[in-house]
């Protein structure tokens, strides 16, 4: 579908970082387990950007006439995100991060720095305005389908975070707001949707290298620039988890085809990407009269000698290849275990199978995630190096994982014993019974009941064995 005559797509990344705050010395919290104790409100108007002109995103947000409610918690928040005091100077943890994120990228970095005010108006920034500044510019990043070139590096302020909604109100939390973003735009120069999804997964892999980037569901966030031939360029915002980024690029355009159908006058806008893969309106396209210079930090230089001691870290997927001979791994495992620090921690605890360590922390919680819909953020560290000690130590077969890590999902109790290895001989008195009670039937029939029975405590190599020695 997406091989669409005229069909053009771009991502914008944006990535919260693992610092302190932007432009004050607040802790980046993101999600502050405090009870708030900070309360206020604000209503917001826009003003003329840098051409003198009011944006047209910005006059659509003021036009809505909403009262902007707040609340913050002192742990996390303080004057400057209230708009009640001046910037502090730019967190240097932050702009580090941003210059290695484009030296990465093989992006050109400015020699000068001018931070500047975006005009944002629905209540997300207490200010009216969001600070942005670029970064580097020219960067690119090589896909399987070609390379992708990157115009902008930038480094933001991230917003605040919506409650609830009424027709006259908002209600907002501030422990965001403040946390330093890096975006990274791309060209339109994605091929189809499995190409957009390989792309954001490729600037993902990028932004995790630095090791000084958040980490979890909504983190980091992608939004995809789409049109097709005859279609204004439309925004989508929201996604957060790359599988659903093909299907939803196909309904938009599925979406965007009828709309040319209707002859009706088109517009560029921003939508939102929805859970169910359809996309809804959210406001008109932002242009260039919403930016403004800011005029309370100074512009930051940056000098030759800065980027020079700038250390490169290494990226994932280098590390992975490294990972893949060293324990002579499945190349697709390893690109997952590297980022799990317990994988080497039990190759070099339990001389055992890499292959079987790696496939117990990788494959097998997703097995149960798919299967039995169970949430395997309740199987921890512990229960791993549980599984994985007692298959070292031949007290459970390997079969067994698989059956204790999903006990561990649901939340049940269970006692180790009741995994033990089967000996050689029981088994092969138990398969005898099974096959007599069972004459003529086919080997994988039997190979179901002798599973059935043994729930996980058989390997089931020995057993098929067994049941083609005696069928």
């Amino acid at each position: 579908m997406s091989d669409h005559k005229g069909f053009k797509c771009g991502l914008e990344i944006h990535q919260q970082l693992e610092t302190g705050n932007l432009f004050c010395r607040c802790p980046s919290l993101v999600n502050d387990p405090s009870t708030p104790n900070i309360f206020f409100s604000r209503k917001l108007r826009a003003s003329a950007g840098e051409t003198g002109e009011l944006d047209l995103a910005a006059l659509y947000e003021m036009k809505q006439g909403k009262k902007m409610f707040y609340e913050a918690c002192s742990t996390s928040s303080c004057l400057v995100e209230m708009d009640d005091e001046p910037p502090s100077q730019i967190n240097d943890d932050a702009l580090d991060t941003a210059l290695i994120v484009s030296m990465l990228l093989h992006a050109k970095i400015v020699d000068q720095i001018q931070v500047m005010r975006k005009i944002v108006v629905d209540g997300s920034n207490v200010s009216g305005f969001q600070r942005t500044m670029l970064i580097a510019t020219d960067g690119y990043i090589d896909t399987s389908k070609g390379r992708i070139s990157i115009p902008t590096i930038c480094l933001e302020e991230e917003s605040a975070k919506k409650l609830k909604a009424t027709h006259s109100t908002v209600n907002y939390r501030l422990d965001r707001l403040g946390v330093p973003l890096v975006e990274i735009s791309t060209s339109p120069d994605i091929k189809d949707a499995e190409h957009a999804k390989e792309t954001a997964s490729l600037l993902g892999m990028v932004l995790r290298s630095t090791n000084r980037v958040k980490r979890g569901i909504g983190t980091i966030r992608q939004d995809v620039n789409l049109s097709i031939e005859g279609h204004p360029r439309i925004e989508v915002k929201g996604f957060q988890e790359l599988r659903y980024m093909p299907q939803i690029i196909e309904n938009e355009i599925r979406r965007q085809q009828l709309e040319i159908q209707t002859g009706r006058a088109l517009s560029p806008h921003v939508r939102k990407a929805n859970p169910d893969g359809t996309t809804t309106f959210l406001r008109p396209m932002p242009g260039s009269a919403r930016m403004y210079p800011e005029t309370d930090i100074s512009p930051i230089t940056i000098s030759p000698n800065k980027i020079k001691l700038i250390k490169l870290p290494e990226l994932i997927t280098e590390k992975a290849i490294k990972l893949e001979k060293k324990y002579k791994l499945q190349a697709k495992l390893a690109r997952e275990v590297i980022e799990l620090p317990l994988f080497e921690k039990l190759v070099n605890k339990y001389k055992t199978d890499p292959n079987f360590i790696a496939q117990v922390l990788v494959e097998i919680p997703k097995e149960i995630e798919t299967r039995f819909k169970l949430d395997i953020k309740k199987i921890k560290d512990p229960d791993y190096e549980l599984v994985i000690r007692n298959v070292t130590e031949k007290i459970i077969p390997k079969s067994a994982a698989i059956e204790i890590l999903t006990k561990v999902a649901e939340g049940k109790q269970f006692n180790v014993s009741d995994f033990k290895v089967v000996s050689d001989t029981d088994l092969e008195k138990e398969i005898k019974l099974i096959v007599e009670k069972n004459k003529g039937a086919p080997i994988n029939g039997l190979m179901g009941e002798v599973m059935k029975k043994f729930k996980g405590k058989v390997d089931g190599k020995k057993a098929m064995e067994i049941i083609k020695k005696l069928a």
